[in-house]
């Protein structure tokens, strides 16, 4: 089994990025040939700079491997050296209706919060997306919640390309967490926690001193109520039930009943000592790879390579099946 992912380079990683889609790339290598790409193709799709995309690629790589992707175990490689994608986004592109990308709720929530020009590549964002998959006919795709509409779109631009030109391209499903696909902002429970559009307090990043971590869970939004329990009008505690199984490794039902007697501060006490414990070891992991940039460079490289075989030949007989180019 093929399994390829992709993550955004876009600031500091948090604890949603680790809970919802890291863990599962740190596992994917235990289940299949796992290819993990750092997409710094799509990070140019709104408002950027140069300077800090590339720190920010070095940064999302040192924080992979730390958090335990292993480059013997696994490929892991920058998008943009791979010109494979962008060529089969193209092409791709001919078998993608306008209708589809004018439906995707993330281009729509996106171009909503720009305040200048809305690109071309932000709405295009899916087609390549699709092609970074497509190129490496993968099975499966680990994902957060957010990206069940793009995976589904895939799919649908696989099955399209194949019935128009021949079997050619690997349908691949999505692996979305039942249990913390989704991790919400700390202080506004009712949006995903966000580098980009998240509050800062509400933001539990990777890189956070254990004192940071812990203060910004004990002021966690929650409700009125006292009961930790999931349910309606309990978003803010529902999201830390959430957090503490997955860490645990237990059901949600599990974390209420262990608490059921419990107050919110000392529910809050162990969720913080519980992703410190997790991300503490990370964080002083990363801090040691991110101080060599050249090292993380190597590995960039040596990914790409990797990458390039297996994309182009996928490429090719995309080309070959549409006609594009002189017959093989």
């Amino acid at each position: 089994m093929r399994i390829f992912s992709g993550i955004q380079p876009t600031g500091q990683k948090h604890l949603g990025n680790y809970v919802g889609a890291i863990r599962q790339y740190v596992e994917g290598q235990d289940r299949g040939d796992a290819i993990y790409c750092i997409v710094d193709l799509h990070a140019i799709t709104v408002p950027y700079d140069p300077a800090e995309l590339r720190t920010n690629v070095y940064d999302t790589t040192a924080v992979l491997l730390a958090a335990g992707l292993d480059p013997e175990r696994c490929t892991l490689f920058r998008q943009g050296d791979v010109t494979e994608h962008t060529q089969l986004c193209w092409l791709l592109s001919s078998v993608t209706a306008h209708g589809d990308l004018n439906r995707m709720t993330q281009f729509k929530e996106k171009a909503a919060k720009q305040r200048e020009l809305v690109s071309v590549g932000l709405f295009l964002y899916p087609v390549l997306q699709a092609a970074d998959v497509l190129a490496y006919r993968a099975d499966e795709v680990p994902v957060g919640e957010d990206q069940r509409q793009h995976i589904e779109l895939m799919r649908d631009i696989a099955e399209r390309f194949n019935d128009r030109y021949g079997e050619t391209l690997v349908v691949p499903r999505h692996r979305i967490p039942e249990i913390g696909g989704r991790v919400m902002d700390l202080q506004s429970p009712d949006t995903k926690m966000s580098t980009t559009f998240g509050s800062e307090q509400g933001t539990l990043y990777i890189r956070d001193s254990d004192k940071a971590m812990t203060t910004k869970i004990m002021r966690a939004v929650t409700d009125s109520g006292s009961d930790v329990v999931r349910g309606p009008g309990k978003a803010g505690i529902s999201n830390l039930i959430e957090v503490l199984s997955v860490l645990r490794g237990v059901a949600p039902e599990d974390v209420e009943r262990d608490f059921a007697d419990a107050q919110y501060g000392d529910f809050k006490k162990a969720v913080a000592a519980t992703v410190v414990e997790h991300l503490a070891p990370i964080r002083d992991r990363y801090q040691e790879l991110q101080a060599d940039p050249a090292r993380l460079e190597e590995v960039l490289q040596a990914g790409a390579g990797q990458a390039r075989s297996i994309a182009s030949e996928t490429l090719a007989d995309v080309r070959e099946r549409m006609g594009v180019g002189p017959p093989g």
